[in-house]
């Protein structure tokens, strides 16, 4: 690990020598903890980004920001960024924890459960999903399923379920919701009957339907001191309820968003396209800045061992890696999902370099115990150590232009 106190770092001026179309190096960055902590933008955020865009607000670096936030477009996204940093984030230059779902088109025409928050049925549809259901929707279907809310179950006058509501076919989880019980408990439902509420099945099915969980934080960072619960602290409790109800072990179909290699192969594709459309092209580094060792670093160094490995493996068939159950073999998903939308194994970067501000859930004051996702356990020690160590966005922008020279 490195630290940022290294001599040489200077602040970085607006008027460098860019070299276009020989820019080897892409930037991304992590949101919540980075720029901003809840609605109020760090400090050093709004320098850090003058350092990457010219004179009339237009990227010199060609900039990606990877978030596992889920309640959003990535139009509403792109317009929040461009609001909080004072330039133009486009929405080509976004990936939200749900973006990698467009690669799932297996399950589009399934009629769908998605949960979150925001607008979940215009992210549903945006990302191709043409059959969906809410928790809200389950609950007038079949409103004696949920029983938690003393005060509701006992106003409800009609209690007959809709028969004719269809089966439910997969669940789609983009991020945390609010009333933690109720979709706890609906979700159960839903996988026990195997999505035939009206008819349940005699016996508990399994393997369950298909679930596609976006989001494995456990804890977030906002205005608040302390760290947050987020999504991956809701599919917690759905695990250990599954595994308590059944005996068996839940089952991803998979796991979409950070720390997920899946998630950076989307993220590097989307730096590669818009690199292109700034004239730049074949980057050969790409650099991950976040604030959670257990998210984005692990993910980041995972994919750099991926990257790695990518160019000695030969091309592998498609069909058999996303039919069916993902399983924890995520590279031969990435490797099949390149052959089918590149046509090649190798799209150009050859390395995904890590860095850990201090601004948000990681802190030299404070230690949390390690907590990456379930199924990406057990954790090499290595994997959660970052290349560079600094104190802010900032200084993380100004080793990276020092590190490739760029002046």
């Amino acid at each position: 690990m490195h630290s940022s106190s290294q001599n040489g770092i200077h602040t970085v001026v607006q008027d460098r020598n860019w070299v276009k179309n020989s820019m080897p190096f892409g930037l991304l960055f992590d949101i919540d903890g980075v720029i901003v902590r809840g609605r109020q933008v760090l400090p050093t955020a709004i320098e850090a980004f003058r350092n990457l865009v010219d004179k009339t607000g237009k990227f010199k670096v060609p900039t990606v920001f990877v978030t596992n936030a889920g309640n959003n477009l990535r139009s509403q996204k792109a317009k929040q960024l461009s609001e909080w940093l004072n330039i133009k984030i486009t929405e080509d230059q976004v990936v939200m924890g749900h973006s990698p779902l467009r690669m799932f088109s297996q399950y589009h025409n399934h009629h769908v459960l998605v949960c979150g928050q925001g607008p979940i049925l215009d992210i549903a549809e945006n990302l191709g999903f043409t059959k969906v259901s809410t928790i809200d929707s389950i609950r007038t279907a079949f409103p004696s399923l949920d029983a938690v809310d003393c005060q509701r179950r006992a106003s409800l006058t009609n209690l007959s379920w809709d028969s004719s509501f269809p089966p439910i076919e997969g669940v789609v989880l983009f991020g945390e919701p609010v009333a933690w019980e109720s979709h706890l408990q609906l979700i159960l439902d839903i996988l026990l009957s195997h999505g035939r509420l009206s008819d349940p099945v005699k016996e508990i099915p399994y393997p369950h339907l298909p679930i596609l969980a976006c989001n494995m934080d456990l804890l977030w960072m906002a205005e608040a001191w302390l760290p947050r619960f987020g999504h991956g602290a809701f599919l917690l409790c759905l695990e250990e309820l599954y595994k308590k109800t059944t005996g068996r072990e839940l089952i991803y179909t998979a796991l979409i968003g950070k720390p997920s290699e899946i998630t950076y192969y989307h993220a590097e594709t989307t730096v590669q396209r818009y690199a292109a459309s700034m004239g730049i092209s074949n980057l050969k580094r790409i650099y991950m800045v976040g604030d959670n060792a257990n998210t984005d670093i692990f993910g980041a160094n995972l994919y750099d061992r991926y990257l790695k490995n990518r160019r000695l493996r030969a091309p592998r068939a498609i069909a058999n890696q996303i039919s069916g159950s993902l399983s924890r073999d995520v590279e031969a998903f990435v490797a099949g999902i390149d052959q089918a939308v590149n046509g090649t194994v190798d799209i150009g970067v050859e390395e995904c370099l890590s860095i850990l501000v201090e601004t948000g859930v990681h802190s030299s004051d404070q230690t949390f115990a390690e907590h990456s996702p379930r199924d990406f356990l057990p954790v090499e020690e290595g994997l959660r150590q970052p290349t560079y160590c600094v104190a802010n966005i900032l200084e993380a922008v100004q080793l990276v232009l020092e590190r490739e020279s760029v002046s």
